[in-house]
């Protein structure tokens, strides 16, 4: 017994021994890859931040969170929230996030006919009374496709025209084509939707919202009005980065309701940490069952000729380079942009916030994603702006109008190299009803660029606003004077029917 005992018992331990050999082996190669993953996460965190500080630095403000995997790449804050006051940028910045708001329309309409609340091809006139032959047969589906055929709508985000006045005007609009025929944009196709939302539900839009998307998904920082934001999370916005235009929510509160315009379409605010929220509910089939999250991001309706991407409820769906879905939907209301970029079969979101636009920004989401799906990928630094340069410069200008040229010429004499930046400039003027500024600056841009006829064109704009008739005949003429041989005049149509409209005046 003893001599098999000895004989066993070295056997046993040698075995152990083994074990506990292939067991360290084992967790060697499992810490080494859990490691080698860690080290290759903190690697691409840090190429993204490092892009990210190099974009603040020419301008870029806002917050950006990426994540893979459910684990977070980076969530940070640049540039200012409030200026004036020095408050940073950071994941809790409460945002404008424009356009982006469609996708909750999208998400309510769906949630209720997945409730059997209401069906997506049932006509609107199941919910509006006295609608014009044409308007009846219009479908739910159609609103949310932009294929009902309606209008842009109105781009005044505070028009408080009276809800009955606001829908009876808008039925009575002629549509821009068959309903289901075409693609066309609409704003206020999204503002039925919203009413649609409301009668069913029996609650205003952002009640339903907030007791069936936002809270269940834990987002208390997104909304119009009901979040109880502190104020000095809100984010002013920076027109080009440079003029402080205050905030949306302070117009809300002012009003104290929601125009029309804006309701349900665009305008809601939120944060970049609360939007990461709305994602996971949506990824985890929180909110909507998979069956509806897959009614809600079908591709319904080509946006372009060539089919290169598709609009479904409230987003905009298309096929990467990697042959895999995005989902994704932009906003942007003037002055602040926002951007959710979700890659579902590859477990990635790129969720983009910014107060202070300016036009190179569009292509930083571009740039993440290449950084994300390729190690090797070198990111296009962010470039100044030409067009806030030249805005910062006219907005700290303190002489006279007259010497203004002088001084843009001397100070922007070798930078200023098409007519687009002068064009975009005055651009900004005009829309904030300074007349003599815009003037003075597209009559520069025609001197520096007296054969395009865009600038022209937009030289006679301003005349027109200022009621200054004759230039703006002038301007207008020449503009059709300059029109490329390849008749490729975006600009045309509207010099034609401005010039159309003064003759009329002047006889």
């Amino acid at each position: 017994m003893n001599n098999k005992l000895q004989l066993t018992i070295p056997k046993v331990k040698h075995s152990i021994f083994l074990v506990l050999g292939c067991l360290n082996a084992i967790l060697s190669v499992a810490c080494q890859s859990n490691k080698t993953t860690t080290d290759e996460s903190d690697l691409l965190s840090n190429r993204i931040s490092n892009y990210l500080k190099q974009s603040e630095t020419n301008g870029f403000s806002g917050a950006v969170l990426v994540a893979k995997n459910d684990s977070i790449i980076i969530n940070k804050g640049f540039g200012f929230a409030d200026k004036e006051n020095n408050v940073f940028n950071n994941p809790n910045t409460v945002y404008d996030i424009c356009s982006v708001s469609k996708q909750f329309t999208g998400a309510a309409i769906v949630k209720l006919a997945e409730d059997n609340k209401l069906k997506l091809e049932s006509p609107i006139s199941t919910f509006f009374d006295n609608l014009p032959e044409d308007k009846k047969g219009i479908t739910i589906h159609q609103l949310l496709t932009h294929s009902a055929g309606f209008s842009h709508g109105s781009t005044d985000d505070f028009d408080l025209t009276s809800m009955d006045i606001y829908f009876s005007n808008l039925f009575q609009e002629k549509l821009l084509f068959t309903p289901g025929s075409e693609y066309s944009y609409s704003n206020s196709g999204y503002s039925i939707l919203g009413r649609i939302i409301e009668l069913v539900s029996g609650q205003d839009y952002e009640t339903y919202l907030n007791e069936h998307l936002f809270q269940p998904s834990g987002m208390h920082q997104t909304g119009y009005l009901l979040p109880e934001w502190d104020s000095t999370t809100i984010a002013n916005e920076y027109l080009l980065n440079v003029s402080n235009e205050g905030s949306y929510i302070a117009q809300y509160k002012k009003d104290g309701e929601i125009a029309r315009t804006v309701l349900a379409n665009g305008g809601i605010h939120s944060t970049n940490n609360d939007m990461y929220k709305w994602y996971q509910a949506l990824k985890s089939n929180k909110i909507l069952s998979q069956e509806s999250f897959e009614t809600l991001t079908k591709p319904y309706v080509a946006e372009y000729e060539d089919e290169s991407s598709h609009y479904t409820y409230g987003w905009t769906v298309f096929t990467s380079k990697r042959n895999t879905k995005v989902i994704t939907h932009n906003g942007f209301n003037g002055v602040s942009y926002n951007e959710f970029v979700w890659f579902p079969e590859e477990d990635v979101v790129i969720l983009f916030a910014s107060n202070a636009y300016i036009r190179p920004i569009r292509r930083m989401t571009m740039e993440i994603e290449k950084m994300l799906f390729d190690k090797a990928y070198v990111p296009e630094e962010l470039p100044k702006y030409m067009v806030s340069e030249l805005y910062k410069f006219t907005e700290a200008y303190k002489g006279s109008i007259d010497n203004l040229v002088k001084q843009l010429k001397l100070k922007f004499k070798n930078t200023i190299d098409s007519p687009r930046h002068l064009n975009r400039l005055g651009g900004t003027y005009y829309r904030k009803n300074k007349m003599e500024k815009a003037i003075t600056i597209y009559k520069l841009n025609t001197q520096l660029f007296p054969e395009d006829g865009n600038s022209w064109d937009s030289l006679g704009d301003a005349y027109y606003k200022a009621n200054v008739n004759d230039n703006a005949i002038k301007a207008y003429t020449k503009a059709l004077e300059l029109q490329p041989k390849n008749d490729d005049c975006f600009w045309c149509d509207n010099s034609s029917e401005k010039l159309s409209l003064l003759t009329k005046v002047n006889n």
